[in-house]
């Protein structure tokens, strides 16, 4: 029989919500420094970001390979949740497509790096490609049927395709600075255009 007050049970419910938040911030902070440092960036620095101690982080995430996971799926959530958000709010279906493309390269310049981050652990690897295909697709389906819908893009385009291509597209960013995706991935956008009557 539990002896717990109402009290003591919200307190622990409010406990729990600010560890969620603390959490959500902190791989917040960690997919920012990986953008820019690379999954191999030092825990310090993702510890100053977040505004935590390093103790905090090796609490929730005992190893580099669990942290990069865990923002892994964060980024996929992120991403996921944006697409019916940016299809209410953005002033055309294509231009959601178009703010979604650019948080999905985000999220695949974090990406790299994260089978060496996961070393032998291949079935992890399987696992987080399986969600992000199950998580992604639907939302790509989605933004590209009311692109095609309003009559902003052609109507033969696969988002797999579509996926895979700009995934194509980010490969080689961390290796030549010279190298920017996300004005060929303008163009490829450009391309799925209707052509505009002469």
């Amino acid at each position: 029989m539990s002896t717990e007050s109402p009290a003591g049970k919200a307190s622990a419910r409010s406990k729990r919500a600010d560890a969620v938040r603390n959490q959500q911030t902190l791989l917040a902070a960690a997919a920012e420094v990986f953008v820019t440092s690379g999954v191999d960036a030092p825990i310090r620095q993702i510890a100053a970001k977040a505004g935590v101690g390093m103790g905090t982080i090796y609490r929730h995430f005992p190893t580099r390979a669990d942290l990069v996971t865990a923002v892994y799926r964060h980024q996929i959530e992120e991403c996921a949740e944006a697409g019916p958000r940016l299809l209410a709010e953005a002033d055309s279906p294509f231009e959601a497509l178009r703010q979604w493309i650019d948080l999905f390269v985000d999220f695949l310049v974090t990406k790299h790096g994260l089978a060496d981050a996961l070393q032998s652990d291949s079935s992890r690897f399987t696992a987080l490609h399986t969600y992000f295909l199950d998580r992604l697709g639907p939302v790509c389906t989605q933004l590209l049927d009311a692109a095609v819908e309003s009559g902003d893009i052609r109507s033969d385009t696969q988002p797999y395709e579509l996926m895979r291509g700009i995934g194509n597209l980010c490969i080689g960013r961390d290796s030549d600075p010279r190298y920017d995706p996300r004005r060929l991935i303008e163009l490829l956008l450009q391309g799925l255009r209707h052509p505009r009557p002469a």
